[in-house]
Protein backbone atom coordinates (compact mmCIF):
# COMPACT_ATOMS: atom_id res chain seq x y z
CA UNK A 1 0.00 0.00 0.00
CA UNK A 2 2.83 2.39 0.86
CA UNK A 3 4.48 1.74 -2.52
CA UNK A 4 1.17 2.40 -4.32
CA UNK A 5 0.78 5.66 -2.42
CA UNK A 6 4.29 6.77 -3.35
CA UNK A 7 3.69 5.85 -6.99
CA UNK A 8 0.45 7.84 -7.10
CA UNK A 9 2.18 10.80 -5.47
CA UNK A 10 5.01 10.64 -7.99
CA UNK A 11 2.53 10.52 -10.88
CA UNK A 12 0.66 13.49 -9.47
CA UNK A 13 3.85 15.51 -9.00
CA UNK A 14 4.92 14.71 -12.57
CA UNK A 15 1.49 15.78 -13.80
CA UNK A 16 1.72 19.08 -11.94
CA UNK A 17 5.26 19.70 -13.20
CA UNK A 18 4.06 19.21 -16.78
CA UNK A 19 1.33 21.82 -16.30
CA UNK A 20 3.80 24.27 -14.81
CA UNK A 21 6.18 23.60 -17.70
CA UNK A 22 3.40 24.41 -20.19
CA UNK A 23 2.80 27.72 -18.42
CA UNK A 24 6.52 28.60 -18.35
CA UNK A 25 6.99 27.71 -22.03
CA UNK A 26 3.92 29.76 -23.00
CA UNK A 27 5.21 32.78 -21.05
CA UNK A 28 8.65 32.52 -22.69
CA UNK A 29 7.09 32.18 -26.16
CA UNK A 30 4.91 35.24 -25.51
CA UNK A 31 7.91 37.31 -24.40
CA UNK A 32 9.93 36.26 -27.47
CA UNK A 33 7.09 37.04 -29.88
CA UNK A 34 6.43 40.34 -28.10
CA UNK A 35 10.07 41.40 -28.54
CA UNK A 36 9.93 40.43 -32.20
CA UNK A 37 6.67 42.40 -32.63
CA UNK A 38 8.28 45.50 -31.12
CA UNK A 39 11.40 45.18 -33.28
CA UNK A 40 9.68 44.40 -36.61
CA UNK A 41 8.10 46.97 -38.88
CA UNK A 42 8.87 49.51 -41.58
CA UNK A 43 11.84 50.48 -39.40
CA UNK A 44 13.51 47.27 -38.26
CA UNK A 45 15.12 47.68 -34.85
CA UNK A 46 17.40 44.91 -33.51
CA UNK A 47 16.12 43.13 -30.40
CA UNK A 48 19.12 44.22 -28.27
CA UNK A 49 18.34 47.83 -29.22
CA UNK A 50 14.70 47.24 -28.25
CA UNK A 51 15.74 45.99 -24.82
CA UNK A 52 18.13 48.94 -24.35
CA UNK A 53 15.38 51.39 -25.33
CA UNK A 54 12.86 49.85 -22.94
CA UNK A 55 15.36 50.38 -20.13
CA UNK A 56 15.94 54.00 -21.23
CA UNK A 57 19.29 53.61 -22.99
CA UNK A 58 18.28 53.65 -26.68
CA UNK A 59 18.71 56.48 -29.18
CA UNK A 60 16.04 59.12 -29.78
CA UNK A 61 14.60 57.59 -32.96
CA UNK A 62 14.26 54.12 -31.46
CA UNK A 63 12.70 55.59 -28.33
CA UNK A 64 10.11 57.49 -30.36
CA UNK A 65 9.12 54.44 -32.42
CA UNK A 66 9.18 51.90 -29.60
CA UNK A 67 7.80 53.87 -26.67
CA UNK A 68 5.38 55.95 -28.68
CA UNK A 69 3.97 53.41 -31.14
CA UNK A 70 5.00 49.77 -30.95
CA UNK A 71 5.33 49.01 -27.24
CA UNK A 72 1.87 50.39 -26.32
CA UNK A 73 0.38 48.36 -29.15
CA UNK A 74 2.06 45.14 -28.00
CA UNK A 75 1.10 45.75 -24.36
CA UNK A 76 -2.49 46.36 -25.49
CA UNK A 77 -2.42 43.02 -27.33
CA UNK A 78 -1.11 41.27 -24.20
CA UNK A 79 -3.69 42.75 -21.81
CA UNK A 80 -6.70 42.56 -24.13
CA UNK A 81 -5.87 39.04 -25.31
CA UNK A 82 -5.35 37.85 -21.74
CA UNK A 83 -8.54 39.53 -20.51
CA UNK A 84 -10.72 38.05 -23.26
CA UNK A 85 -9.18 34.58 -22.89
CA UNK A 86 -9.57 34.45 -19.10
CA UNK A 87 -13.13 35.74 -19.37
CA UNK A 88 -13.88 33.05 -21.93
CA UNK A 89 -12.41 30.28 -19.77
CA UNK A 90 -14.44 31.30 -16.71
CA UNK A 91 -17.62 31.81 -18.75
CA UNK A 92 -17.31 28.31 -20.18
CA UNK A 93 -17.10 26.93 -16.65
CA UNK A 94 -19.85 29.10 -15.16
CA UNK A 95 -22.29 28.31 -17.97
CA UNK A 96 -21.08 24.73 -18.47
CA UNK A 97 -20.97 25.52 -22.17
CA UNK A 98 -17.78 25.05 -24.25
CA UNK A 99 -18.96 27.69 -26.74
CA UNK A 100 -19.33 30.48 -24.17
CA UNK A 101 -17.40 33.71 -24.66
CA UNK A 102 -17.89 37.47 -24.39
CA UNK A 103 -20.34 37.42 -27.29
CA UNK A 104 -22.51 34.82 -25.53
CA UNK A 105 -24.11 37.46 -23.33
CA UNK A 106 -24.11 40.08 -26.07
CA UNK A 107 -21.16 41.99 -24.61
CA UNK A 108 -19.45 42.51 -27.97
CA UNK A 109 -22.71 43.36 -29.74
CA UNK A 110 -23.65 45.75 -26.94
CA UNK A 111 -20.26 47.45 -27.18
CA UNK A 112 -20.67 47.80 -30.95
CA UNK A 113 -24.09 49.39 -30.44
CA UNK A 114 -22.63 51.75 -27.83
CA UNK A 115 -19.83 52.76 -30.18
CA UNK A 116 -22.35 53.43 -32.94
CA UNK A 117 -24.39 55.50 -30.49
CA UNK A 118 -21.35 57.53 -29.45
CA UNK A 119 -20.22 58.13 -33.03
CA UNK A 120 -23.60 58.84 -34.66
CA UNK A 121 -25.62 60.46 -31.89
CA UNK A 122 -22.85 62.20 -29.92
CA UNK A 123 -20.57 62.99 -32.86
CA UNK A 124 -17.52 60.93 -31.93
CA UNK A 125 -16.42 59.99 -35.46
CA UNK A 126 -14.88 61.85 -38.39
CA UNK A 127 -13.39 60.97 -41.77
CA UNK A 128 -9.80 62.04 -42.35
CA UNK A 129 -8.93 61.87 -46.05
CA UNK A 130 -5.19 62.60 -45.72
CA UNK A 131 -4.19 59.08 -46.79
CA UNK A 132 -5.71 55.70 -47.53
CA UNK A 133 -4.01 54.15 -44.53
CA UNK A 134 -5.67 56.60 -42.13
CA UNK A 135 -8.90 57.25 -44.03
CA UNK A 136 -11.02 57.08 -40.90
CA UNK A 137 -10.30 58.09 -37.32
CA UNK A 138 -12.30 58.50 -34.12
CA UNK A 139 -12.65 62.18 -33.33
CA UNK A 140 -13.70 61.82 -29.67
CA UNK A 141 -12.52 58.41 -28.43
CA UNK A 142 -13.63 58.99 -24.84
CA UNK A 143 -17.29 59.41 -25.76
CA UNK A 144 -17.11 56.30 -27.94
CA UNK A 145 -15.30 54.29 -25.26
CA UNK A 146 -17.72 55.26 -22.48
CA UNK A 147 -20.77 54.47 -24.64
CA UNK A 148 -19.28 51.14 -25.73
CA UNK A 149 -18.49 50.17 -22.14
CA UNK A 150 -21.92 51.15 -20.79
CA UNK A 151 -23.84 49.31 -23.50
CA UNK A 152 -21.55 46.29 -23.31
CA UNK A 153 -22.14 46.12 -19.56
CA UNK A 154 -25.89 46.70 -19.98
CA UNK A 155 -26.31 43.27 -21.54
CA UNK A 156 -24.85 41.56 -18.46
CA UNK A 157 -26.89 43.73 -16.12
CA UNK A 158 -30.13 42.75 -17.91
CA UNK A 159 -29.28 39.05 -17.80
CA UNK A 160 -28.41 39.18 -14.08
CA UNK A 161 -31.68 41.02 -13.31
CA UNK A 162 -33.64 38.43 -15.30
CA UNK A 163 -31.92 35.60 -13.43
CA UNK A 164 -32.90 37.19 -10.09
CA UNK A 165 -36.56 37.43 -11.07
CA UNK A 166 -36.56 33.96 -12.57
CA UNK A 167 -34.69 31.76 -10.12
CA UNK A 168 -34.81 28.67 -12.34
CA UNK A 169 -33.05 30.45 -15.21
CA UNK A 170 -30.08 28.13 -15.64
CA UNK A 171 -27.01 28.39 -17.85
CA UNK A 172 -29.05 27.51 -20.93
CA UNK A 173 -31.54 30.27 -20.18
CA UNK A 174 -28.73 32.77 -19.67
CA UNK A 175 -27.27 31.87 -23.06
CA UNK A 176 -30.67 32.29 -24.74
CA UNK A 177 -31.10 35.67 -23.04
CA UNK A 178 -27.68 36.66 -24.34
CA UNK A 179 -28.61 35.60 -27.86
CA UNK A 180 -31.81 37.68 -27.69
CA UNK A 181 -29.88 40.73 -26.44
CA UNK A 182 -27.26 40.25 -29.15
CA UNK A 183 -30.00 40.35 -31.76
CA UNK A 184 -31.50 43.45 -30.13
CA UNK A 185 -28.18 45.32 -30.08
CA UNK A 186 -27.39 44.30 -33.67
CA UNK A 187 -30.75 45.59 -34.81
CA UNK A 188 -30.17 48.85 -32.93
CA UNK A 189 -26.77 49.31 -34.58
CA UNK A 190 -28.30 48.70 -38.01
CA UNK A 191 -31.03 51.30 -37.42
CA UNK A 192 -28.50 53.88 -36.23
CA UNK A 193 -26.40 53.36 -39.33
CA UNK A 194 -29.47 53.50 -41.57
CA UNK A 195 -30.17 57.10 -40.53
CA UNK A 196 -26.51 58.20 -40.42
CA UNK A 197 -24.47 59.90 -43.13
CA UNK A 198 -21.52 58.28 -44.89
CA UNK A 199 -18.98 59.92 -42.62
CA UNK A 200 -20.44 58.49 -39.43
CA UNK A 201 -21.10 55.08 -40.99
CA UNK A 202 -17.44 54.91 -42.01
CA UNK A 203 -16.38 55.71 -38.44
CA UNK A 204 -18.67 53.02 -37.01
CA UNK A 205 -17.32 50.41 -39.43
CA UNK A 206 -13.74 51.48 -38.65
CA UNK A 207 -14.35 51.05 -34.91
CA UNK A 208 -15.80 47.56 -35.36
CA UNK A 209 -12.66 46.53 -37.28
CA UNK A 210 -10.66 46.67 -34.03
CA UNK A 211 -7.53 48.75 -33.53
CA UNK A 212 -4.90 47.96 -30.90
CA UNK A 213 -3.09 51.18 -31.74
CA UNK A 214 -5.93 53.27 -30.35
CA UNK A 215 -4.96 52.59 -26.71
CA UNK A 216 -2.48 54.99 -25.14
CA UNK A 217 -0.63 54.66 -21.84
CA UNK A 218 -3.60 55.95 -19.81
CA UNK A 219 -5.96 53.46 -21.43
CA UNK A 220 -3.42 50.68 -20.89
CA UNK A 221 -3.27 51.51 -17.19
CA UNK A 222 -7.07 51.26 -16.92
CA UNK A 223 -7.07 47.97 -18.83
CA UNK A 224 -4.29 46.56 -16.64
CA UNK A 225 -6.02 47.49 -13.37
CA UNK A 226 -9.33 45.96 -14.47
CA UNK A 227 -7.63 42.83 -15.76
CA UNK A 228 -5.52 42.15 -12.67
CA UNK A 229 -8.44 42.73 -10.30
CA UNK A 230 -10.58 40.28 -12.25
CA UNK A 231 -7.69 37.81 -12.50
CA UNK A 232 -7.22 37.95 -8.73
CA UNK A 233 -10.92 37.19 -8.18
CA UNK A 234 -10.83 34.28 -10.63
CA UNK A 235 -7.74 32.78 -9.01
CA UNK A 236 -9.31 33.09 -5.55
CA UNK A 237 -12.25 31.05 -6.87
CA UNK A 238 -10.18 28.51 -8.77
CA UNK A 239 -11.23 25.66 -6.45
CA UNK A 240 -14.89 26.62 -6.85
CA UNK A 241 -14.51 26.38 -10.62
CA UNK A 242 -12.82 22.99 -10.28
CA UNK A 243 -15.76 21.79 -8.19
CA UNK A 244 -18.27 23.17 -10.69
CA UNK A 245 -16.54 21.27 -13.50
CA UNK A 246 -17.69 18.07 -11.78
CA UNK A 247 -21.32 19.22 -11.90
CA UNK A 248 -23.59 21.49 -9.90
CA UNK A 249 -24.64 18.77 -7.47
CA UNK A 250 -21.04 17.82 -6.67
CA UNK A 251 -20.11 21.47 -6.20
CA UNK A 252 -23.05 22.06 -3.86
CA UNK A 253 -22.11 19.01 -1.83
CA UNK A 254 -18.68 20.57 -1.37
CA UNK A 255 -20.22 23.77 -0.05
CA UNK A 256 -20.04 25.89 -3.21
CA UNK A 257 -22.85 28.38 -3.75
CA UNK A 258 -22.98 27.64 -7.46
CA UNK A 259 -25.59 30.25 -8.34
CA UNK A 260 -23.72 33.08 -6.61
CA UNK A 261 -20.39 32.01 -8.10
CA UNK A 262 -21.95 31.77 -11.56
CA UNK A 263 -23.64 35.19 -11.45
CA UNK A 264 -20.69 37.07 -9.92
CA UNK A 265 -18.22 35.40 -12.28
CA UNK A 266 -20.36 36.16 -15.31
CA UNK A 267 -20.70 39.77 -14.20
CA UNK A 268 -16.95 40.22 -13.74
CA UNK A 269 -16.17 38.41 -17.01
CA UNK A 270 -18.58 40.60 -18.94
CA UNK A 271 -17.35 43.83 -17.36
CA UNK A 272 -13.73 42.88 -18.09
CA UNK A 273 -14.56 42.03 -21.70
CA UNK A 274 -16.60 45.23 -22.04
CA UNK A 275 -13.66 47.34 -20.86
CA UNK A 276 -11.33 45.57 -23.28
CA UNK A 277 -13.48 45.91 -26.39
CA UNK A 278 -14.52 49.47 -25.52
CA UNK A 279 -10.90 50.59 -25.91
CA UNK A 280 -9.80 48.55 -28.93
CA UNK A 281 -12.99 47.53 -30.76
CA UNK A 282 -14.35 44.09 -31.53
CA UNK A 283 -11.83 41.24 -31.22
CA UNK A 284 -13.29 37.89 -32.27
CA UNK A 285 -12.50 34.31 -31.27
CA UNK A 286 -9.67 34.96 -28.78
CA UNK A 287 -11.93 34.35 -25.77
CA UNK A 288 -13.34 31.24 -27.39
CA UNK A 289 -10.27 29.54 -28.83
CA UNK A 290 -7.49 30.27 -26.31
CA UNK A 291 -9.05 28.36 -23.36
CA UNK A 292 -9.69 25.30 -25.53
CA UNK A 293 -6.11 25.28 -26.80
CA UNK A 294 -4.77 25.26 -23.24
CA UNK A 295 -7.28 22.64 -22.10
CA UNK A 296 -5.53 20.21 -24.41
CA UNK A 297 -2.31 20.77 -22.44
CA UNK A 298 -3.38 21.40 -18.84
CA UNK A 299 -6.93 20.03 -18.70
CA UNK A 300 -9.74 21.61 -16.69
CA UNK A 301 -7.70 22.34 -13.57
CA UNK A 302 -8.44 26.04 -13.12
CA UNK A 303 -5.35 26.55 -10.98
CA UNK A 304 -3.43 26.32 -14.25
CA UNK A 305 -6.12 26.83 -16.91
CA UNK A 306 -6.79 30.45 -15.87
CA UNK A 307 -3.17 31.69 -16.09
CA UNK A 308 -2.43 29.50 -19.12
CA UNK A 309 -5.49 30.86 -20.93
CA UNK A 310 -4.36 34.40 -20.17
CA UNK A 311 -0.92 33.74 -21.67
CA UNK A 312 -2.40 31.93 -24.68
CA UNK A 313 -4.80 34.78 -25.36
CA UNK A 314 -1.96 37.30 -25.19
CA UNK A 315 0.20 35.19 -27.50
CA UNK A 316 -2.57 34.68 -30.08
CA UNK A 317 -3.43 38.37 -30.21
CA UNK A 318 0.23 39.42 -30.54
CA UNK A 319 0.69 36.93 -33.38
CA UNK A 320 -2.48 38.13 -35.13
CA UNK A 321 -1.55 41.80 -34.78
CA UNK A 322 2.03 41.24 -35.94
CA UNK A 323 0.76 39.30 -38.95
CA UNK A 324 -1.68 42.11 -39.76
CA UNK A 325 1.09 44.74 -39.53
CA UNK A 326 3.71 42.93 -41.59
CA UNK A 327 1.90 40.88 -44.24
CA UNK A 328 1.31 43.81 -46.62
CA UNK A 329 3.27 46.56 -44.81
CA UNK A 330 2.97 49.51 -44.55
CA UNK A 331 -0.79 48.86 -44.67
CA UNK A 332 -2.07 47.56 -41.32
CA UNK A 333 -4.90 45.05 -41.60
CA UNK A 334 -7.76 45.29 -39.07
CA UNK A 335 -7.10 43.06 -36.08
CA UNK A 336 -10.73 41.94 -35.84
CA UNK A 337 -10.60 40.48 -39.34
CA UNK A 338 -7.25 38.78 -38.68
CA UNK A 339 -8.46 37.07 -35.49
CA UNK A 340 -11.59 35.91 -37.31
CA UNK A 341 -9.59 34.47 -40.22
CA UNK A 342 -7.09 32.76 -37.93
CA UNK A 343 -9.52 31.80 -35.18
CA UNK A 344 -12.38 30.34 -37.20
CA UNK A 345 -10.37 27.51 -38.86
CA UNK A 346 -8.64 26.75 -35.57
CA UNK A 347 -11.95 26.60 -33.76
CA UNK A 348 -13.44 24.35 -36.46
CA UNK A 349 -10.45 22.05 -36.04
CA UNK A 350 -11.00 21.89 -32.28
CA UNK A 351 -14.70 21.29 -32.87
CA UNK A 352 -13.93 18.49 -35.33
CA UNK A 353 -11.45 16.86 -32.94
CA UNK A 354 -13.76 17.34 -29.98
CA UNK A 355 -13.20 19.39 -26.81
CA UNK A 356 -10.87 16.85 -25.24
CA UNK A 357 -8.70 17.60 -22.25
CA UNK A 358 -5.74 16.02 -20.51
CA UNK A 359 -7.13 15.89 -16.97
Amino acid sequence: MADDHITQLQLYNAFVRRKRLVLVVAIIATLVIALFAVSAGSLNIPVPEVIKTIFGKGDAQAKMVIMGIRLPRVIAAVIVGAALAVSGAVMQCALQNPLASASTLGVSQGAAFGAALGIIVFGGGVVNSDSAATAVSINNPYIVTICAFLCGSLSTFVVIVLSQFKKDLGPGGIILAGVALSSLFTGGSTLLQYFADETKISSVVFWTFGNLGSAGWTELLILAVVFFISLAYFMLNRWNYNAMESGADTAKSLGVNTRAVMLISMGICSLTAAVAVSFVGIISFIGLVAPHIMRRFVGNDYRYLIPCSAVAGALLLILADTFGRLIIAPVILPIGAITSFLGAPLFLFLLFRGFKTND
